[in-house]
């Protein structure tokens, strides 16, 4: 087995995949090793589609060995130990790997212990979560069989991957139980652990109407911290006047929960986190993606710490970002490219309806469209369940879009 690449890239996902096709595309002749144990490769976010019931799960897997570049090779194993000193890794079969360059794109983790009883009870009693392949449809499930009822839509404190998708779902879910003629007699509950319900404030101020029209109520500052299955009742931590915390009980008919994040665990312990920090991202710098610490590391994705939405919009900003400055550094040159904190967050407020909300490091608008992307419109609705998904399989993944 070959133990020595050119450029090792740790991730398989959205991330690693695209900034290795798009390096083989731009020099067909580099040496590339793809670490990551995953059989399957996920188009993650048509998970909220599927928790709506308008999009079949199925169509968001395939073989990881089927999107593997060509030119690449797949190392089936996962990551036990960076030693970025000897330009080398240590894989839990225990083989060690050297490299010239390495890209880190592990990918975000799901912290779902965090949360007491959560893990558990997924995918039963009412307890939903998009955020997994095997219990998204469950959502959608429990949406038709509730009726009437009380449902409880959670976001945690923590940074997460897609900031918009426990918002999708609920407005999803509340047209769901508009259209049935159930939502006068159910009440629609958004528990977050965050200040606002939107961190840009043209899309904000669009999602408040939406928030209204439903007649959600929103709790903010309030994060979930244990789930009684059986009894079918959630535990809340917020503080109140005295800036004490206290703990709060919610019944719940339906719960979809989205989990703290971080990032893995072999990164948090890691040289390449950044120090003391206990979320662990990997340490870059928030232009060039290039690590602060080593310089021939480079990482770009949802483990990164540039202070960007984590989104696989983003991905698509920063990957070329990485390739050109990686590609610079071999040859010796300055790293010219910057990485302005693009994101966008395609947020579904209804069945056929869709606010683009796409936004820079600044939290300032960045939009694509000449037209006003704070209204809901059934033209993003199309975009985000026809074309992006076909643009993900055949164009990002190929290293062309």
């Amino acid at each position: 087995m070959k133990t020595h690449y050119q450029i090792l890239i740790v991730g398989g996902g959205n991330a690693g995949i695209s900034v290795a096709a798009q390096l083989l595309r731009k020099k067909g002749d580099l040496v590339i090793g793809i670490i990551d144990p995953s059989e399957k490769h996920y188009y993650q976010p048509a998970w909220t589609l599927v928790g709506g019931g308008v999009f079949d799960i199925n169509k968001t897997v395939r073989k990881e060995k089927d999107v593997i570049p060509e030119k690449a090779v797949w190392i089936k194993d996962a990551i036990e130990k960076f030693q970025p000193e000897s330009n080398s890794l240590t894989c839990k079969s225990g083989t060690s790997f050297t490299y010239d360059y390495l890209v880190v794109a592990p990918g975000i983790q799901l912290d779902w212990y965090k949360i007491k009883g959560l893990k558990e009870n997924l995918g039963k009693n009412g307890v939903c979560s998009n955020y997994t392949f095997e219990t998204a449809p469950y959502t959608f499930k429990t949406l038709q069989k509730m009726g009437a009822g009380k449902a409880i839509f959670t976001a945690p404190s923590t940074p997460i991957k897609c900031g918009g998708a426990p918002q999708k779902i609920m407005y999803l879910a509340a047209d769901f139980l508009r259209k049935h003629g159930f939502l006068k007699q159910s009440e629609v509950h958004f528990y977050s652990g965050g200040s606002i319900i939107f961190g840009v404030k043209k899309y904000a101020e669009a999602l408040n109407k939406v928030v209204a029209r439903y007649g959600i109520e929103t709790h903010f500052g309030h994060n979930l911290v244990e789930i009684d299955g059986d009894k079918k009742i959630a535990y809340f931590e917020t503080k109140n006047g005295n800036d004490e915390v206290v703990r709060i009980a919610q019944e719940f008919d339906m719960i979809h929960a989205t989990p703290p994040q971080s990032a893995p665990d072999f990164i948090k312990k890691s040289p390449l986190a950044v120090k003391d920090d206990p979320l662990g991202w990997v340490d870059l710098h928030k232009d060039t993606m290039q690590h602060n610490q080593f310089k021939n590391i480079f990482g770009c994705g949802d483990a990164s710490s540039t202070p960007n939405s984590k989104t696989g919009a983003a991905i698509r900003e920063q990957a070329p970002v990485l390739v050109k400055n990686l590609l610079s550094l071999m040859d010796g040159k300055q790293l010219a490219e910057k990485y302005n904190g693009y994101s966008s967050c395609p947020l579904v407020t209804g069945y056929g309806k869709l606010i683009l909300a796409e936004f820079d490091y600044n939290n300032e608008p960045l939009e694509t469209f000449p037209f006003d992307q704070g209204k809901e419109r059934y033209s993003i609705w199309l975009l985000k369940t026809k074309v992006l998904p076909w643009l993900y399989w055949d164009k990002i993944l190929k290293g062309t879009a």
